[in-house]
C-alpha cells in the first residue's frame, strides 16, 4: 500500500537537484581529475538507463559492478534507481572466489567493471555464464565487453519512462563481515530517500563541501551521495589515501568528511609531516569502529575541533549521534537517537533494562531493512519482535545517552567473570606505544577463556610486557587484566568500515595452546 499520493524515490533525488541547481558542480572526481555538475550527471544517468535497458535487462534484474569511489558510480546507482534494476556493488578487496560466491548468489546477469579490476571481472565472468554482459571503464572493449563511454555515448539523455515504487528494492547491500561471509540484504528506495534524517542530525547545510572516502561499495559511501545530492552541493569523491585526502580538503574546501577511525590515525601523522590548509573543515563524522580517546583527541588538535560521531548497523542506519555539542556533556557516548529512531536496552531474557544497566542494543527507524537475504534462520535471529538485535552491547545513562561497551560475541567469559573486549582495548590505547589492538578471547583449560590483547607497536616503540600488565592492573580488575599480550607487525584484519575482523584473530591464535609466560610471548615477538 502506498503511503502517500506522492512518493520518495531515490531517481527524483538526483533528478530535483538538476532541476533546481543544473550548473552547480556537483561530483570532483579526486582520482581521474574531472568535474560535473547536476545536470551532466543527471544526462549521463539517463544515457546509462538507456543503454542497459538496451542490453535486454529490465526491471528485477541485477547489475554487479566493481568500481572505485569515482563518477561513475554515482550514474550506476541511479541508473538502476531509473530503470528498477537492482544494484549490486561488489567490494573489490574479496577475493576472487568470495566475489563469484556472492554474484552467484545473487543472481546477477551483467557486470560493470572499472579496468582495474579487470583480472577479476575475467575470472568473475569465466566462472559464473550467467554474466551475459561485461561493460569496462577507462578500458578497452575485448571479447565481448563494451567501453563505458562507447556504450553510453550515443543515447538520448531524456529520463526514462518507468514506474517505480517506494518499496521497491534498489540495491543489495552487503554486511562488514566480522564474522565471516558477509550477508546480504536489500534496501527500498524508500529506507534510502530516508538517509535525510541522518543528514539533518549532522547539521549539513547547502553551503557545505563534503567528501566521500568510504568505499561506495558500501552503504555509507552511497549514502553521502544522495546526501549532497539531497541537498543540491559539491561532493570530492576519493579513494583513501592520506597525503591526497589532506591535498584535496586544502584545495576543494572541503567542509565536512566522514572518517573511520583508522583513517584519522592515518591522516594525523601525513598532517603533521606536511601539514595542509584543513581551515574550510567545519566537522570531522566518525562511524564503523569505536574513537579511541586518544585518536579523538588529537584529531580535534590537528584536524578540525568539531567531530560528529554515530552509531548503527549497515541493516540499520544512523541510529544514533553524538554532537559536537554532545561531545563536551559526554565524550565517550556515541550521543542520542535521531529523530525517528528508536533504541531499546534489553536483558539476555528480552527484558526491558533501566538506566545504566548493560544489556543488549535494539534498534529501528526508517532507514532500517527487515530481512537479509535468502537467510531466514538469520533474519529471525536479528530482525523479531518489530526490532533489530544488533548483537551490541551496551546501556543508556539517566538522560539517554547511549554508550556501546562492546559486541555480544566480543564478550569473553574468563572464569565465571564477564569481560567486555572494548573496556580493555580503550584502556591498552591509552598506554604509549601501542598503536592498535584488539582484545579476543582464546581457550584455556583453566579459565574457559583467557583474555589475550593483540597489539600493533607504533614503530619505533619498545614494549614491555610487564609495564602492559601493571598498566592494566592499576585501571582494571585483574580478571579483566590480559593474560596473554600477542605484538603483531601486521595491521589488524579490518572490514572496510573499519571493525576488526576478530574470529580471523581467534582462528590464527586459538591454536597455539596456553600462553607463554609473558616475557616471552609478548619480548620475543618484538625483539
Amino acid at each position: 500500500m502506498q503511503r502517500a499520493l506522492g512518493k520518495m524515490v531515490v531517481g527524483n533525488i538526483l533528478a530535483n537537484a538538476a532541476l533546481r541547481n543544473p550548473g552547480g558542480t556537483a561530483i570532483i572526481c579526486a582520482g581521474t581529475r574531472r568535474r560535473f555538475t547536476f545536470a551532466e550527471v543527471d544526462q549521463r544517468t539517463n544515457r546509462l538507463a538507456r543503454a542497459l535497458l538496451g542490453l535486454g535487462m529490465k526491471r528485477g534484474d541485477i547489475l554487479a559492478f566493481l568500481v572505485s569511489n569515482r563518477a561513475e558510480s554515482a550514474e550506476i546507482y541511479f541508473a538502476c534507481a531509473r530503470t528498477g534494476i537492482v544494484a549490486l556493488p561488489l567490494n573489490y578487496r574479496l577475493a576472487d572466489g568470495e566475489l563469484v560466491e556472492l554474484t552467484a548468489a545473487l543472481g546477477a546477469t551483467a557486470l560493470l567493471s572499472e579496468q582495474r579490476f579487470a583480472a577479476s571481472a575475467e575470472r568473475l565472468r569465466g566462472a559464473l555464464p550467467a554474466l551475459r554482459h561485461l561493460i569496462v571503464i577507462d578500458g578497452p572493449a575485448a571479447g565481448a565487453s563494451e567501453n563505458y563511454e562507447a556504450f553510453i555515448a550515443p543515447l538520448p539523455s531524456d529520463p526514462v519512462d518507468i514506474e517505480i515504487g517506494e518499496d521497491d528494492p534498489f540495491f543489495f547491500s552487503l554486511t562488514s563481515g566480522t564474522t565471516g561471509m558477509p550477508k546480504a540484504y536489500l534496501l527500498s528506495h524508500y529506507s534510502n530517500c530516508a538517509v535525510v534524517l541522518s543528514f539533518q542530525a549532522m547539521d549539513v547545510t547547502r553551503n557545505d563541501i563534503v567528501m566521500t572516502v568510504f568505499p561506495i561499495y558500501g552503504r555509507v559511501g552511497i549514502s553521502w551521495i544522495l546526501g549532497s545530492m539531497l541537498y543540491g552541493i559539491p561532493n570530492v569523491l576519493a579513494n583513501f589515501d592520506a597525503p591526497e585526502v589532506l591535498s584535496q580538503i586544502e584545495a576543494e574546501r572541503v567542509t565536512v568528511v566522514n572518517l573511520v577511525p583508522t583513517m584519522a590515525a592515518m591522516l594525523l601523522p601525513a598532517q603533521a609531516a606536511t601539514p595542509a590548509d584543513l581551515g574550510s573543515l567545519r566537522a570531522i563524522v566518525f562511524a564503523g569502529a569505536t574513537l579511541p580517546p586518544a585518536t579523538r583527541d588529537r584529531t580535534i588538535a590537528l584536524l578540525c575541533p568539531e567531530i560528529y560521531e554515530y552509531y548503527g548497523m549497515n541493516e540499520m542506519g544512523l541510529l544514533v549521534l553524538s554532537t559536537p555539542a554532545d561531545r563536551q556533556r559526554q565524550p565517550d557516548s556515541v550521543g542520542k537517537p535521531i529523530v525517528f529512531s528508536e533504541m531499546m536496552i534489553v536483558s539476555e531474557e528480552g527484558e526491558p533494562l533501566g538506566p545504566n544497566r548493560i544489556g543488549e542494543l535494539l534498534g529501528r527507524s526508517p532507514l532500517t531493512t527487515t530481512a537479509y537475504f535468502d537467510s531466514p534462520d538469520k533474519s529471525a535471529e536479528t530482525f523479531r519482535d518489530g526490532w533489530l538485535h544488533t548483537g551490541d552491547l551496551g546501556y543508556l545513562d539517566s538522560e539517554g545517552y547511549v554508550f556501546v561497551v562492546g559486541r555480544k560475541k566480543d564478550m569473553i567469559v574468563t572464569g565465571g567473570q564477564n569481560v567486555y573486549a572494548a573496556e580493555v582495548e580503550d584502556v591498552l590505547l591509552r598506554f604509549p606505544g601501542v598503536a592498535d589492538c584488539a582484545v579476543i578471547g582464546l581457550p584455556d583449560d583453566v579459565w574457559g577463556e583467557r583474555v589475550t590483547g593483540v597489539i600493533i607497536a607504533a614503530p619505533g616503540a619498545q614494549l614491555n610486557a610487564a609495564d602492559l600488565d601493571a598498566f592494566c592492573r592499576q585501571r582494571l580488575a585483574g580478571f579483566k587484566t590480559p593474560k596473554e599480550f600477542i605484538v603483531e607487525h601486521e595491521t589488524l584484519p579490518r572490514t572496510s568500515s573499519g571493525k576488526v575482523q576478530k574470529f580471523l584473530l581467534v582462528e590464527r591464535f586459538a591454536g597455539r595452546g596456553g600462553p607463554s609466560p609473558l616475557s616471552q610471548s609478548l619480548d620475543a615477538a618484538v625483539s
